[in-house]
């Protein structure tokens, strides 16, 4: 009897001791969890404090670099770290710089401070977005019909989806030229004053030497990506510019000179009319006074034109690329993409 009394507090006490490390556990586990929640909170306080101290300090009197140079730098950085990048667009939002990259095929967006010096990958809003209903998608208006389709691509000359566009309605243009009257239309110059004289440029080539000559220009601006890397820079450009000319037996005397004599009046003529249509995004396409959204392959466009007309011409039956050619300089492949400039 009392050995039954001696193993039964035995065991009693080993019990006791299996719970006390039992809650002792628990208690340690739950300790670990809210340590990792508090160091958690206090890590996201610190990177929150961390970014509001440098855009002050970017606003509070750091030099800033121009867009060109910002997006540089951020090619430049990729590229140490052994990432192949090449650069699509920079535009401003807000006190930072949006670097738009092409990386394996993608399109990547990571912010820069306009001082150059600090990459921020992405941006938290901080007030939700507001969304289209996917069930009730706009209508688009009907494109009314013509025996000749007017046809309008209006574009920032720098905007890498405008020269996305562009690259695609080139061999539509080549296909209906006498059959519809296809144009580039200049809406202005968002990316700096570097794109603006690119404007000119092309306005200029297009009264001298007629549309013809203007599109094979496009071709050869539009796919030379080393055009791209100047990233607008004149003295990187106006060489790679002038092999252009050379190749078409274009006269860069006769474009400088009308350049400083009648591009801006063109130029704002053209800004005057998009401005009239509402239109203030690049690419814009209009075929008889109407907005069309259309996938950027020369199939798409083409068939987006050819039905325009009372009567569809022979050319219609002619099956061009459905493949899209990549946003920004360059002559390769890429995806079809709604992004815009503006």
């Amino acid at each position: 009897m009392a050995e039954e009394k001696k193993e039964h507090k035995e065991h009693h006490s080993e019990h006791k001791e299996h719970s006390e490390h039992a809650e002792h556990s628990e208690h340690s586990t739950h300790k670990r969890r809210n340590d990792w929640k508090i160091f958690s909170a206090v890590l996201g306080v610190v990177v929150i404090i961390l970014l509001a101290f440098i855009l002050y300090t970017n606003l509070a009197g750091g030099s800033s670099v121009s867009s060109a140079v910002a997006g540089q730098k951020v090619v430049d950085f990729a590229k140490a770290q052994g990432i192949d990048a090449t650069l699509i667009n920079v535009s401003k939002q807000g006190a930072l710089y949006e670097v738009v990259l092409s990386m394996q095929g993608q399109e990547v967006p990571v912010y820069v401070t306009q001082d150059g010096q600090n990459l921020i990958p992405s941006l938290i809003p901080l007030t939700p977005k507001t969304t289209d209903n996917p069930s009730n998608p706009p209508q688009q208006q009907d494109v009314p019909k013509s025996d000749k389709p007017k046809v309008e691509a209006f574009i920032f000359s720098y905007c890498p989806y405008g020269l996305q566009f562009e690259k695609a309605l080139i061999p539509v243009y080549d296909l209906l030229k006498t059959k519809a009257d296809i144009g580039i239309v200049a809406i202005g110059a968002m990316h700096g004053d570097f794109e603006k004289a690119e404007s000119y440029r092309q306005v200029c080539i297009e009264k001298l030497y007629g549309r013809d000559k203007l599109f094979k220009y496009l071709k050869s601006f539009d796919e030379n990506s080393a055009i791209g890397s100047c990233n607008g820079e004149a003295t990187c450009v106006d060489p790679l510019v002038a092999k252009i000319y050379t190749t078409l037996a274009l006269d860069k005397s006769k474009i400088d000179s009308c350049i400083k004599t009648d591009a801006q009046k063109i130029y704002d003529a053209q800004g005057a009319q998009a401005s009239k249509l509402g239109i203030g995004g690049s690419p814009t396409f209009v075929i008889n006074g109407v907005q069309v959204q259309v996938d950027r392959t020369a199939n798409a466009i083409k068939e987006a034109i050819c039905n325009a007309y009372n009567t569809k011409p022979s050319e219609c039956s002619q099956n061009l690329s459905t493949s899209a050619m990549t946003a920004g300089f360059g002559a390769s492949a890429g995806a079809s993409t709604g992004a815009s400039c503006g």
